[in-house]
């Protein structure tokens, strides 16, 4: 098996190392300030880097999941940074929803050093991680992609190879902001239920019985009739950095994104007044507070 270098040990990452060590992979883990998952992974085996260059001169693969691409760019570059220790034939992949032009950019520094760079972001939660039923939305050099493929099943229930360099996080972009748009379109639907008097749960039973019904509906559901904010483990201030890189990218293109502005304004301001660490399904309580005569 190859040496893999995992950053960023976070409740994703922390579930993903889990996962590898289950299957006998061999870890080297660099974390951040939260130890609690560092630790489990160093507890059973795996070794601790003092920086990302030394992770990247002791392995063969080098993993990051981190919460933005400037943190993602951070850990590349400099003297003490990933591609300052590239190996010929190091790849290293992003599980983390980057911006698509900051990840082409990293794939041609990481290409100049003789390694190859792909994007590899991913649906579902951490406890899908815990047990390998990821979907990892992976793109970039095919040969790349079929060398680390095994490793990839190891951690994901599906595994996609998607094309060009930045096209897994040029669809996860996409994908997040339809599912946060539909969030906060049901999200607002409860509030306004308020407003005229309508039950919520009458509501939801309509409009789940036909066309309109989906697992994003289901999640809001859960917090807007049931009480339960757990069923979309998504945070306010994450699924606004979503929606703000989708924008970002559309801008990069030279296009308009009518649809996300609203779904932008809302996340931005629920996180600024607050509520950032509430998850998305909480988005309710927003909505309900704008609205009270």
């Amino acid at each position: 098996m190859s040496k893999i270098g995992f950053i960023g040990l976070g409740l994703m990452g922390g579930a993903m190392v889990g996962r590898l060590q289950d299957k006998g992979h061999d870890l080297v883990v660099l974390g951040n300030r939260d130890r609690t998952y560092l630790d489990q992974a160093l507890a059973r085996g795996a070794t601790e880097a003092a920086n990302a260059r030394e992770v990247a001169e002791a392995c063969d693969i080098v993993m990051l999941c981190m919460g933005t691409s400037d943190q993602v760019e951070g850990r590349m570059h400099g003297d003490a940074g990933v591609i300052a220790g590239l190996k010929p034939g190091t790849v290293v992949l992003d599980f983390g929803t980057s911006l698509p032009a900051s990840t082409k950019a990293l794939g041609e520094e990481v290409a100049a050093a003789g390694g190859a760079y792909l994007d590899a972001p991913l649906g579902r939660t951490p406890s899908h991680a815990k047990d390998g039923l990821l979907n990892i939305m992976c793109a970039g050099d095919k040969a790349a992609f079929d060398k680390v493929k095994p490793v990839l099943d190891d951690l994901g229930e599906n595994v996609f190879h998607l094309g060009a360099l930045g096209s897994g996080h040029t669809i996860k972009l996409i994908n997040n902001f339809f599912g946060m748009t539909v969030a906060n379109a049901m999200a607002e639907a409860f509030a306004m239920a308020d407003v005229q008097g309508v039950d919520r749960k009458g509501l939801y039973d309509v409009m789940s019985a036909g066309p309109l019904h989906s697992g994003m509906m289901d999640f809001v559901k859960g917090y807007g009739v049931d009480g339960d904010p757990n069923q979309l483990a998504f945070a306010i201030k994450n699924a606004a950095k979503d929606v703000g890189y989708y924008a970002k990218m559309a801008d990069d293109a030279g296009v308009d994104s009518i649809m996300s502005k609203s779904t932008l304004k809302a996340l931005e301001t629920a996180r600024d007044e607050g509520h950032g660490e509430d998850m998305v399904s909480q988005m309710v309580d927003f909505y309900a507070a704008k609205m009270k005569p």
